[in-house]
């Protein structure tokens, strides 16, 4: 099979998922190996980004790819969903958020330890926006779910993988 018909299936299967597609998924449905597989999705991504009359691009995310709108469209699409737009994140829930980012896994008593107060609303509204999800249990008296970053968490942000998180480091403060 040529490139040009790869692109064309994988175009179709990125546009009608809608969502990540894993590179595994994709390596299945038009039967190559990864090497090649992303060697036409980087072709694709690059094609994508030259072309200034396209209003899509590939983007990477979480070891798959995912087709979307070109960021300099933003103010266009947003209109478009304006009515259906949901509320924001209250600093709360954005403070709950980093510290599951840097921390995950991490329990609901964790965070609250390290935010100093009660997270029950901020870890639901998470939830609630599919930004996190519960990943399992610790192994440890009252077995408290531990929470992580999901795919939408990757997506709404703008990061490939966990790896392109900024390493933070802390200074030790002396009093």
């Amino acid at each position: 099979m040529d490139l040009k018909k790869y692109e064309k299936i994988i175009e179709g299967l990125l546009f009608a998922a809608g969502e990540r597609v894993s590179i595994e998924k994709i390596c299945e449905v038009i039967g190559t190996d990864k090497k090649t597989a992303k060697l036409i999705l980087n072709n694709m991504i690059v094609s994508y980004n030259n072309d200034p009359s396209r209003g899509i691009t590939i983007r990477e995310v979480n070891k798959g790819y995912q087709m979307c709108s070109k960021p300099e469209l933003y103010q266009y699409i947003k209109i478009l969903f304006e009515p259906r737009q949901k509320s924001g994140l209250s600093q709360a829930a954005l403070e709950t958020l980093a510290i599951i980012a840097f921390n995950r896994p991490i329990t609901k008593v964790r965070i609250e330890k390290i935010r100093g107060v009660n997270s029950d609303s901020s870890i639901a509204k998470l939830l609630e926006k599919k930004l996190i999800r519960e990943c399992g249990k610790l192994d440890a008296p009252g077995k408290p779910f531990l929470y992580e970053t999901t795919e939408e968490f990757f997506r709404c942000f703008g990061f490939k993988s966990d790896s392109d998180f900024p390493i933070l480091e802390f200074n030790e403060i002396k009093t």
